[in-house]
């Protein structure tokens, strides 16, 4: 069996969380901020979850996880 090869722009944008979710950067940080307020772009820092569809094929990208 061949090696399984971490695909590196996938390992880039996800973060794994101790507990094994999946995060990723919000959308709607990169333009027309004027019209947002204050608390909403704060809320759009924190990463927010990967949809339960997508986790499958992200983690087999990612090389399986433990």
């Amino acid at each position: 069996m061949p090696k399984i090869r971490t695909c590196k722009t996938v390992a880039k944008r996800i973060k794994v969380t101790a507990r094994g979710k999946l995060l990723r950067r919000s959308v709607g940080l990169n333009h027309l901020m004027r019209k947002k307020t204050p608390s909403q772009k704060r809320a759009l820092t924190r990463g927010t979850e990967l949809h339960s569809g997508d986790r499958q094929r992200v983690v087999r990208m990612l090389g399986g996880l433990d």
